[in-house]
């Protein structure tokens, strides 16, 4: 029997986190949860670390959840003058096993949170483990990546994203956020109220997010397969079956890319498979994070 409820699980985002950490670019939000061999959560875009609040309940009794915030993204402190970039985040994410004393941790990265994790600790002896939940790959771009790639740098991009965002009915579209879930009813409740609407309704946090897409590099995709040939961890990869973002067929791929990987697949999710199928991926966790 679990000690933390999902609505206790979502409470811990709705309150101010832990503290805040001085990461040279802005401040990280930090939150602290559970018990046993730590692991570290890498949030990716356009969320927070709330993203991981589905798995929580099926994790505290088995490890320490740290749980970060990325200037830019959820309650962490940054302004307009803060540097938002993918290669900062690079350096915090590095930075922050420093900073939280860890020594002996395993790191959990989705969506481009596991594209910054890989780049930051390869190579790092205090990493004991890595998953990562569908994720950039060394096959390339899919269609979906691609396309906000390509209007990122167009005039009103960040007021029409917040537009979309505010609607429902539009953010379920193919071009948009269609296809994050297998089921699109997902993208309301919880995840409109901690991810789409602070985008739409606070300008400053819809400009973080703009400025981070925009800082986006192709060549760290491209640089994957030497990273993944240097990561000598035992790696497991968890995929949403019906991604539309990063394709599966690549996902089973890459494998080979890494000296020691698997890959679990998981029915009926998309890109957010972890908010779809809570259990299925903490159980497929716990098996690569408590070794």
């Amino acid at each position: 029997m679990t000690t933390m409820t999902t609505t206790a699980a979502a409470d811990l985002f709705r309150r101010p986190p832990d503290r805040f950490l001085d990461v040279g670019a802005g401040q990280a939000a930090y939150r602290r949860v559970g018990a046993g061999p730590d692991v570290l959560f890498v949030h990716g875009w356009p969320v927070s670390s709330a993203t991981f609040r589905t798995l929580l309940p099926h994790l505290v009794d088995h490890v320490t959840c740290h749980l970060v915030d990325l200037p830019g993204a959820g309650s962490s402190r940054f302004d307009a003058g803060t540097h938002l970039s993918v290669e900062q985040h690079i350096r915090t994410v590095r930075a922050l096993l420093g900073l939280l004393d860890l020594e002996d941790v395993a790191v959990v990265g989705h969506d481009s949170g596991g594209l910054i994790a890989r780049h930051a600790l390869v190579g790092d002896p205090r990493l004991r483990a890595m998953a990562l939940l569908d994720t950039e790959q060394p096959a390339g771009l899919g269609l979906r990546f691609r396309s906000f790639l390509t209007a990122r740098h167009l005039p009103g991009f960040g007021a029409g994203l917040g537009w979309a965002l505010s609607r429902p009915r539009v953010r379920r579209l193919p071009f948009v956020l269609g296809g994050a879930f297998a089921d699109p009813s997902l993208l309301e409740g919880e995840f409109d109220e901690f991810f789409l609407r602070p985008l739409h309704q606070d300008a400053a946090r819809r400009d973080a997010a703009v400025r981070l897409l925009r800082s986006f590099d192709p060549q760290h995709v491209r640089d994957l397969a030497d990273v993944h040939g240097r990561l000598d961890v035992p790696v497991q990869l968890i995929w949403g079956a019906q991604d539309a973002f990063f394709p599966l067929r690549w996902a089973e791929q890459m494998v080979a890319t890494f000296p020691r990987a698997r890959l679990d697949v998981v029915p009926e999710a998309g890109l957010f498979v972890h908010e779809e199928r809570p259990h299925e991926v903490a159980a497929a966790l716990l098996r690569a994070v408590t070794t």
